[in-house]
């Protein structure tokens, strides 16, 4: 069966173009909040083909972008190459690859970095501007100058060695906080482009819903309920308070935050903490507290529905609005509720089955 995907392999500094080949068993997901994951199989049939592959393909220096007819539907880099031979003796590259969101975990913080009053989307820019302007730290990843209009003050020691990536994702968890990605796609130029998104609260695409029904183009769902996570009470521990190298240490920690309306519907007291070894001021620490306490108190659910791929199922569906209506045994009265797509997964087409795709629904 042909692939209806082929793999662009171009430098991961410069961006230009080294090949063009084909891939089977290409699976592939993007997500807001997680970094996005790519797995396929470079076919190699020839000494040619091998020759090419030898050169494209260099893990760790390697872009990849997933073209799908002229469109880009991912983007990512390289991080490991495995070549796999059968019982037949046909050779294959397996690859994996993690999208740019990848890099930023993989630079670390070498000097202190400091924040004073300054809007919370600036901080993140100045965070991936640290890491482009270090030499051969400049992989392309592009921006906009919108505001969240939530101002921040940090400090960011050298002596922790954080990764930007996580620094990023600490600043996003906090209470008034966003959403981030690293988007793909080809601009009205032709060109490639990795642009960061962000979203105070969250990430929100295009204007009109998308109607899926079940059953029809919806194949199936998974709906999940989980209290493991939930918590009504909760405390936020940080850094170590006592500077004396002799004594007992301490963390800081938040006021506990208890939800006296959660228990007094009867629900039973669940305990839930968290810990953040770097934050050591009080009034950043509390507000880690704050988002953390009221993610636990009412735990996201994200249900899974799979449907035909093609149409307007493509991953510029992420962060849009879907319409979805359900009905079957567990949903007699029908199901007709609207959800922000959070992250797809695509299933490559194999024999007797089509290529689908599987849409991650954040519950309103």
């Amino acid at each position: 069966m042909t692939s209806p995907y082929r793999l662009l392999f171009t430098d991961l500094r410069s961006d230009e173009l080294i090949d063009v080949l084909p891939v089977h068993g290409v699976a592939l997901d993007d997500f807001i909040g997680k970094t996005g994951r790519l797995t396929g199989t470079v076919p190699i049939p020839n000494s040619a083909i091998a020759e090419r592959a030898r050169r494209a393909i260099l893990p760790g220096r390697t872009g990849v972008w997933v073209e799908r007819g002229r469109d880009i539907w991912w983007g990512g880099i390289v991080w490991t190459l495995s070549l796999a031979s059968d019982a037949r003796g046909r050779l294959g590259a397996q690859i994996q690859a993690g999208g740019w969101e990848s890099y930023l975990y993989r630079r670390l913080l070498y000097d202190t970095q400091t924040a004073d009053d300054m809007d919370q989307f600036d901080i993140v820019r100045q965070l991936v501007d640290y890491a482009a302007d270090m030499p051969g730290g400049d992989i392309g990843i592009t921006y906009d100058t919108t505001l969240s209009g939530v101002i921040r003050d940090r400090t960011y020691l050298r002596y922790d060695l954080p990764s930007v990536g996580e620094l990023i994702d600490d600043l996003a968890a906090i209470d008034q906080g966003f959403e981030w990605r690293i988007a793909s796609y080809r601009d009205a130029d032709g060109r490639r482009i990795k642009r960061m998104q962000f979203g105070s609260p969250i990430i929100r695409t295009g204007s009109a819903d998308i109607v899926l029904d079940h059953p029809g183009p919806v194949l199936s769902y998974t709906w999940p309920t989980d209290a493991t996570r939930k918590a009504n009470a909760w405390q936020t521990r940080g850094a170590s308070i006592n500077r004396n190298q002799t004594a007992e240490s301490y963390p800081l920690t938040s006021p506990l935050l208890v939800s006296t309306a959660d228990l007094d519907t009867g629900w039973p007291r669940l305990d839930g903490f968290s810990d953040y070894s770097t934050v050591s001021r009080q009034a950043t620490l509390d507000a880690h507290a704050q988002a953390d306490h009221r993610a636990a108190l009412n735990p996201v659910t994200i249900p899974e529905i799979t449907v035909l791929l093609g149409g307007d199922i493509t991953p510029a569906l992420i962060g849009a609005t879907v319409r979805v209506r359900i009905r079957d045994l567990w949903h007699p009265t029908a199901l007709d509720a609207r959800f922000r797509v959070v992250g797809m997964s695509i299933n490559p087409p194999e024999r007797g089955r089509p290529e689908t795709a599987r849409l991650y629904l954040e519950v309103p």
